[in-house]
């Protein structure tokens, strides 16, 4: 055992045993506090046994059980009364000595600055810098400071928050909503496979952020760092804080381009393209216009990736260019998928086979793109054998457009709201946090089973605005979410697969089959992509108008009264 100082006063170490006690007390400490519960690992040293052994030693001892990464002001509380009546030199402990460690900084907040007190832990080696805007909050408190409560904050100014935001406001202007988003702009990314095929220009896809947030929302500029739902606070990136009554959290996810070796270096060049970045989608249109006789290999990553039907977009329009130019016959089309199918909806699937026999694809199930060399214009890709055995396949290209694994923002897979994979851990009807009931949840960075599309935040907006509303009032959620997303998968210019489905894949089509039969290509399914989509998108769902999308209510005996 080997304490680390944060103060003359106040030590931290990892686990302790009978040894470590006994040292404990020929080094002259006087208390000893355990922040661990009892049996998280094997032959873990419990608390009454290590009083007893302490007390036995002539020390002072005190349990204060903490669950990593939850400090409770209650266990807060009790910390500080402990080091202010107990005799030190203290030592605490816990597995490493961080919980210890920062629920000390907690506790000293608001009689020692935040900064001095990072000083004290950083000189120990002691990282306690995710609770920053905490200490600040606490020492503000201590100084009858409290920064101010919104009513409802939302974490993200993409289509998600937005929506949400002005479905709100559309039921009670009244509201005092904060959102918190560092971006400049807003995109509108379903249109950037049509700008990848050359039918829309980029500017058409991209507005100032200013000019999609709602008017009377407080627009915090800057990112959010970290969730702390049991104090209800958002830490920003400055390490300042912003309180709710209720939270919307909507940041999205992220594309991990450097998952795969080479890719970040290789894009933007060498034929190596993406629709998946606003930047990279008219080098598409490019590439595939001017491309040379030869391979051209189109990725799908493992899912859940947002909209799943992009990757095959962007390929079946790619083959639709060569077509019309006559190149199709010369070139050799690979789709090299790490899922075990073309489309997750089977009643899709035919018509989509159509179209890979017509382009003459070539599929590749079970495979993932993990390596690209632009320079050499190969790519590297893994497959498992029937045997269970990985093997490493090459493939030269003239064409590639990579699509990179996608993952929980890191700040969100780090918080409490995260559960299983580190997305936000919601109801799937819902949306509301299975663990906070003040907490909702949507867009890309929760764990529903949804396909992650604009068309699912579209739905899911009205559903969250009703059931904030309801958590304001300390009522039940009262609005349910089907599942519902839309797929558009263009196969052709000028004609579209419209996939709509929810939840187990049941088929949710928007209008009856004799108008749009959504399993076959059809034109009028492009005229929606093409000419309705975008305006529906910019004045209709980011301004509260809920056409065809209005909240399903909850069936009264459903309902579940708020804990």
């Amino acid at each position: 055992m080997t304490p680390k100082q944060i103060t003359p006063d106040f030590h931290v170490t990892g686990q302790v045993d009978h040894a470590g006690l006994a040292a404990a007390a020929a080094a002259g400490f006087r208390t000893v506090i355990c922040t661990r519960p009892d049996d998280e690992e094997p032959n873990q040293l419990n608390a009454a046994e290590a009083g007893g052994l302490a007390e036995a030693l002539g020390m002072a001892f005190v349990h204060i059980p903490v669950t990593p990464g939850t400090y409770v002001d209650e266990d807060v509380a009790s910390m500080r009364a402990m080091l202010d009546r107990l005799s030190g030199p203290v030592l605490g402990y816990c597995r490493s000595g961080a919980r210890a460690a920062t629920l000390w900084a907690l506790a000293e907040a608001g009689r020692r600055t935040p900064a001095e007190i990072l000083a004290l832990t950083d000189a120990a080696g002691i990282d306690v810098s995710g609770q920053r805007a905490r200490l600040a909050a606490r020492a503000g408190d201590a100084r009858g400071m409290a920064p101010k409560i919104f009513d409802v904050v939302i974490v993200g100014g993409g289509a998600a928050g937005i929506a949400t935001a002005s479905s709100l406001l559309k039921r009670r202007p009244s509201l005092d909503i904060a959102i918190v988003e560092p971006a400049e702009c807003h995109y509108y990314q379903p249109g950037w496979t049509m700008v990848g095929a050359g039918v829309f220009q980029p500017d058409t896809t991209r507005v100032p952020m200013g000019a999609v947030m709602p008017d009377r929302v407080t627009w915090i500029r800057q990112a959010a760092a970290g969730f702390a739902p049991e104090t209800k606070e958002v830490t920003l990136a400055d390490g300042s804080s912003v309180r709710y009554r209720a939270l919307v959290a909507a940041p999205g996810l992220r594309l991990a381009w450097e998952a795969i070796q080479g890719l970040p270096e290789a894009l933007g060049r060498n034929g190596v393209t993406s629709n998946y970045r606003f930047d990279l989608a008219p080098y598409t249109f490019r590439t595939a216009s001017s491309v040379k006789p030869g391979r051209a290999l189109f990725t799908q990553p493992a899912m859940p990736i947002k909209c799943a039907g992009a990757p095959q977009k962007a390929m079946y329009l790619s083959c639709d260019i060569w077509r019309e130019a006559g190149l199709l016959p010369r070139m050799e089309v690979e789709f090299h998928n790490a899922g075990g199918v073309l489309f997750g909806v089977p009643s899709y699937v035919p018509a989509l086979m159509e179209y890979v026999e017509r382009y003459g694809i070539d599929l590749n199930f079970g495979s993932t793109l993990v390596a690209v060399d632009g320079d050499a214009r190969v790519a590297t890709f893994e497959r498992k054998a029937t045997d269970g055995t990985v093997e490493r396949v090459e493939r030269g290209f003239e064409m590639l457009h990579a699509v990179p694994p996608q993952k929980p923002l890191d700040f969100v897979a780090a918080s409490p709201l995260a559960g299983a994979g580190g997305w936000i851990d919601v109801d799937p009807a819902t949306l509301r946090h299975m663990r906070y009931p003040d907490v909702f949840a949507l867009g890309d960075a929760t764990n529903t089973t949804n396909a992650k599309t604009a068309a699912a935040a579209r739905k899911q907006a009205p559903v969250v605005a009703v059931n904030v509303l309801a958590a304001l009032e300390g009522k039940a959620p009262a609005a349910q979410y089907d599942g519902y997303g839309s797929c558009p998968l263009t196969v052709e210019r000028g004609k579209i697969v419209l996939a709509e489905f929810g939840y187990g894949g049941v088929l949710l089509p928007t209008f009856p089959k004799w108008i749009l039969d959504g399993t076959r290509p059809t034109r009028l399914a492009w005229f929606l992509k093409d000419r309705m989509l975008p305006p529906i998108y910019w004045h209709a769902m980011l301004k509260g108008r809920e056409w065809l999308c209005g909240p399903e209510p909850i069936p009264a005996p459903a309902r579940n009264e708020v804990a």
